[in-house]
């Protein structure tokens, strides 16, 4: 018979943990799976695998902070995707109204539909301030003059200007919804009617304005992060860690994830890698610190 471990016992043993169990406790968080999960499924405990998200959270974004530099995008698409920390809006504590990182978070992603290398991204919120803290972020990444498109948030038109001035083909791809349903259906989201093709600066090619891909991934991070997941119990408690996923999670979409349609990662499309990251590379970024 195997002899069972306490807690206490599985949290000295996975401070000296191998990098194997790490990389393990890595391809939970990157599937999908939350942490109460990831330690039903690897036998770490949950400080363990919290610090451990913490610690690589952190080397994940000094690391594509690095390397993300005078990238050569020709296009980028920009959106931003809800979810919520602590607890929704209509249940935050009045003393911790208007508490940054409490209630809704938006995160601000930034993805070249060549390469579907993402770039960029901010945790915050959706106002102005956020979108001129991204763009100014995005701006300073990228080598030349790129067609960029977004939605119709309007905070984006003072912030492109201000980060870009006149030098970005910019448009807006501004959609036209229906009445908002009711009854069952009322998370679902109201009927797309069209959409209009807005050119704001420069001479965007009207062809490539489009916001699909960046859409797309959007949809990827709900699937790919737990906290992301609607109508459920799984969201993050803390803003702090909530930034710590997303960092491991586009670390693992940008060097380690094939993208179908190109059959290589999207660090190798863009010329940043020269290989297929395994996630024992991940954990060795650790090292590096």
């Amino acid at each position: 018979m195997l002899a069972l471990l306490t807690s206490k016992q599985y949290s000295v043993g996975m401070n000296r943990a191998s990098t194997e169990k790490r990389a393990q406790i890595i391809n939970c968080l990157v599937e999908g799976n939350s942490i109460r999960a990831t330690v039903r499924l690897t036998g770490a405990a949950k400080n363990t695998v919290t610090k451990l998200l913490v610690d690589l959270g952190r080397a994940c974004t000094e690391y594509q902070d690095k390397v993300f530099r005078n990238l050569n995008c020709k296009r980028i698409q920009c959106d931003e995707i809800w979810s919520f920390c602590y607890a929704k809006d209509k249940n935050v504590p009045e003393e911790m109204r208007n508490q940054p990182g409490v209630g809704s978070v938006w995160t601000w992603t930034a993805l070249d539909p060549d390469t579907k290398l993402i770039p960029c991204w901010f945790v915050s919120s959706r106002d102005a301030g956020a979108a001129n803290h991204f763009m100014h972020d995005l701006a300073g990444r990228l080598a030349h003059r790129v067609q960029l498109t977004t939605d119709g948030h309007k905070p984006y038109l003072t912030a492109v200007e201000d980060a870009f001035g006149a030098d970005i083909d910019y448009a807006m791809l501004v959609k036209i919804y229906g009445a908002e349903r009711a009854g069952e259906a009322r998370y679902s989201p109201a009927q797309c009617m069209g959409a209009r093709k807005a050119t704001i600066t420069g001479s965007p090619d009207r062809a490539h304005i489009s916001t699909s891909h960046t859409e797309r991934q959007n949809l990827s991070m709900r699937m790919g992060m737990r906290r992301f997941t609607r109508l459920t119990n799984a969201f993050s408690k803390k803003v702090e860690n909530h930034e710590h996923m997303v960092a491991l999670y586009f670390m693992h979409y940008n060097f380690c994830r094939i993208h179908q349609t190109l059959r290589v990662t999207p660090a190798m499309e863009a010329g940043i890698a020269d290989h297929v990251w395994g996630l024992e590379e991940i954990v060795n970024l650790l090292n590096k610190q």
